[in-house]
């Protein structure tokens, strides 16, 4: 059966029968869809650049390059637009449904292929500069958000992550035209890490890859778990980052009195869009962890009989400064992520 006739079958299915299907029957492809337009333009920015190099994509579970593999992996929802609403549906957001977004996610991904691609890590400058690529991955890791050390390309600070995402987060703000990282950076201990890479890539023009290997990991069609079970792993890894540690914060913002006022979980319900975009606008958290700290504060609003007392507007306004400074808390603390 095609991969055309295997879509045909789920394309217009209620999101019921949708969660049942196995990814492995998605029959989804890179060619045809939108995503065709955004790696051609990674492309082209490399040969702008001089470097030869272009590396193989495929459909998979999330974003990521695996280590010793020159190539990106593609979260396998990117590539239809049914599947897109079942993530926002599921997720409250797209991680790379736009194309400026989906550009950042590539850029990235990129920088680790090109690092696999000419074994970079094992260069004693890029040690030296970086750290090293055999460091441990860490269950976790506190940025801290004021360090210049690093550059600023995906949400969290990512760079802070790892040697690696170091690497690939400086090669992706390099990579983008019109970045003016030079200018961006001045005076930031960072720069001399963006003038290594571009002295790096310089080199590295017109050199072929070291490792030419094409091999694909997790491929879309090697998934036998279905969407349903999919995103019950992905809302799980998100739920781990909750904590339970509201009441006196909570008795703070909602400090009506028994009978008046309306009730503090019925002002969250009203509130909970608004205010979840607000916070991940402000925070780059993203929306759907925010959303399971709201429902949390909505379960224990009502359990604690808590009503409002405060004007609405600005209890929204105070209600999104305490999630704000709650996410970044946490970020200090530890926050679980996942190598791209």
């Amino acid at each position: 059966m095609g991969a055309a006739t295997q879509a045909g079958r789920w394309t217009k299915a209620t999101d019921k029968r949708l969660l049942k299907v196995r990814l492995c029957d998605l029959g989804l492809q890179i060619e045809g869809s939108w995503l065709e337009q955004p790696l051609r333009r990674v492309e082209l920015e490399l040969e702008a650049k001089g470097i030869r190099f272009k590396p193989h994509y495929w459909l998979s579970g999330e974003w990521f390059s695996p280590d010793g593999v020159p190539g990106v992996a593609i979260p396998f929802f990117l590539a239809d637009s049914r599947l897109m609403r079942l993530e926002k549906k599921q997720m409250l957001e797209i991680e790379g449904a736009t194309r400026s977004q989906c550009l950042r996610f590539l850029r990235h991904e990129v920088g680790h292929a090109v690092q696999h691609a000419y074994l970079l890590h094992r260069r004693r400058r890029w040690q030296q500069v970086f750290g090293s690529s055999s460091r441990r991955y860490p269950d976790a890791y506190r940025p801290n958000p004021a360090s210049r050390n690093y550059v600023l390309h995906l949400d969290y600070w990512y760079a802070q992550a790892h040697p690696d995402e170091d690497f690939a987060e400086t090669f992706a703000v390099w990579l983008a035209p019109g970045s003016a990282w030079q200018k961006r950076y001045k005076g930031w201990p960072a720069l001399r890490k963006l003038v290594y890479v571009d002295e790096l890539m310089a080199g590295l023009a017109g050199k072929p890859a070291r490792v030419r290997s094409r091999r694909k990991v997790d491929p879309l069609n090697r998934l036998t778990e279905t969407l349903g079970e999919y995103y019950d792993s992905k809302h799980a890894r998100f739920e781990s980052l909750t904590t339970n540690v509201y009441d006196a914060d909570l008795r703070r913002l909602f400090a009506g009195e028994a009978g008046k006022g309306i009730a503090a979980s019925q002002f969250l319900h009203r509130s909970r869009a608004r205010v979840r975009r607000m916070v991940a606008a402000g925070t780059g958290r993203h929306e759907y962890a925010v959303d399971l700290l709201l429902k949390e504060m909505m379960k224990r609003s009502r359990e604690l009989e808590l009503r409002t007392a405060a004007d609405p507007d600005d209890l929204v306004v105070r209600l999104a400064i305490l999630l704000a400074a709650r996410s970044v808390e946490y970020l200090y603390r530890g926050r679980e992520w996942h190598a791209m």
